[in-house]
Parts: C-alpha cells; structure tokens; sequence
C-alpha cells in the first residue's frame, strides 16, 4: 500500500484528483475505481505491487498494428476501473476490490527485470484501467523508460490533465479506447464524461506518443452509420487521419448477455465508412 497522488484533504475526509469523477472519500471510504482508500486522512493506492495478471502478449494484441510489429510485450494489469461498462470483457478483475483478486506482489523493479530477463522490448498496462493504479504505472514507466523499455499503454483515457501529463514523457504507445463519440452514451453506459477523452486523445498525440484508436461497436448501441461517420470526422477534423482505427467487435459479456455478436456486416461497412472519411488505416478487430 502506498499513499495516492493527487488528492485534497478534505474536513471529512479526501478528494481525489486523479480523474474527472473528482470522488469525495470519507475515512474508510473507496472511490469509483474500489483501489483507492481514504485512511488516517489520505488517500492510499491500494493496489499498488500488488498485480492481478501478467502475460507475454503479441503487441498486436493490444491492438497496436503500427507500434513494433512482430514483438511481444510484458502484459501487467491491477483491479479497478474508473468506467462501468455493461459489456466489460474484464470484469472479474476490473470491477474488483483489490483483495477480491488473485494477486502476486512485484516491485516495479521486480516487474522490469521479468521484462529483461526474458529479452522483451515493452511492457503494456492493459486489461483493467491502468489510470486508476496510475502510481504503481508511473513507477515502472520510468524504471523502464531508463532500462530502454518502450511503455505501451491500453486505456479509455478518462484522466485529469495534470497526471496525464506527468507521465507521458514515458509513453512511447498507446491504444485508447472511444467508446462513442457521444457524450450522452458515455454517461448512460460506462458512466464517464466524453470530452475529457478526446481532450486526452489529442494530448497523446501532440506529445508525440504513438497512437492507435479503438472503437467497440456494441450491436444497437453504438454500431449506426451515423456513429461510425461521427468518430471518423472528428479524427479528421483534429489532424488524426494518419492514426490506425480499429473497430472491434462485440460478444455479449457482463451485464449485457441479452444482446449479440456485432454482424461482421456492420463491421465490414464501419470500414468503408472510415475509408471514405479519410481514415487511412482501419484494421477489424475480434473476428
């Protein structure tokens, strides 16, 4: 356990600062994301070297296509998730407590020599939201930056500025995921803002971190002509036709069982729409 970044003291507590929920944490209290405890009057990382799963991954996997084709990267993954999706393909882990996880403890240290010793040239934060275990990140990052490790991060971005930017001097990559380009669905489906998203987005990319955007297109949510157009022009209009666009498809998981698969139709179409947007690479992802 270790004490959080970015947080106020409160009279009754704490208020992280972490991401735009901005939670209000009484003593003994957690916030949205369930890793983060106010005790004693601060606000503790609770996951921090405590990591719930760890893999060797093609990079492709992340999905990055255009980032170090043909390498693996060391996959690293702690509980908590500051979004609440209803179709989470990780849910076991990102909607758990800490300690409701099967978990090992590993200094970041220990984490960048595993990535050494078995000759891997990149260590991806993946599979829950590596924001809200953003202390534990942080300290590999660098530890690895000065090993001459490249940082993947897997993220829905949903940050405040301010940590954001103090780690993206260690980013080499990033996949970020755009749920839709819709700040209504954001906050019926996954409980979160959209514009901090693209806000994040833009940042990555002007720092000159690698970029690659995924777009899940959940049957009847988010898979309509009009949302597919709505992303790409927004990536044009914002100078990110260069960036690789993957749609993904959808299979019933969590608290949405009751749908099915995206068609590979729509996925097939969301393709052309992009290409005639201006997208110059659009890969489709979970068929």
């Amino acid at each position: 356990m270790q004490e959080a970044r970015y947080y106020q003291t409160l009279e009754d507590g704490v208020q992280c600062l972490l991401c735009p929920h901005h939670c209000r944490i009484r003593e003994g209290g957690r916030g949205l994301c369930r890793s983060r405890e106010c005790r004693g009057g601060r606000l503790y990382a609770l996951s921090h070297g405590r990591p719930c799963a760890l893999a060797v991954d093609p990079v492709e996997k992340k999905p990055l296509n255009r980032f170090m084709p043909g390498t693996y990267c060391l996959s690293l993954s702690c509980t908590g998730c500051n979004l609440s999706c209803r179709w989470c393909q990780n849910s076991d882990i990102s909607q758990s407590r800490p300690e409701e996880a099967d978990s090992a403890v590993l200094s970041p240290d220990e984490i960048v020599s595993i990535c050494l010793q078995r000759g891997l040239p990149s260590l991806a934060y993946t599979y829950t939201e590596p924001f809200t275990w953003w202390e534990y990140m942080y300290d590999i990052a660098v530890l690895a930056h000065g090993k001459g490790l490249k940082n993947i991060l897997v993220s829905a971005a949903y940050v405040e500025k301010e940590p954001l930017a103090e780690i993206l001097p260690y980013i080499d990559a990033a996949n970020i995921d755009i749920k839709a380009l819709d700040d209504s669905f954001y906050r019926k489906y996954c409980g979160a803002a959209l514009a901090p998203v693209l806000d994040n987005i833009l940042a990555m990319h002007a720092a000159g971190v690698h970029v690659e955007i995924t777009n899940l297109l959940v049957t009847g949510l988010n898979d309509s002509e009009e949302q597919v157009e709505r992303l790409c022009r927004w990536m044009v209009s914002n100078g990110l036709q260069d960036v690789p666009l993957h749609f993904s498809r959808f299979f019933p998981r969590y608290r949405l069982t009751d749908s099915v698969p995206t068609p590979k139709k729509t996925l097939a179409r969301a393709r052309e729409i992009a290409l005639a947007s201006g997208i110059r690479t659009v890969f489709l992802g979970n068929i």
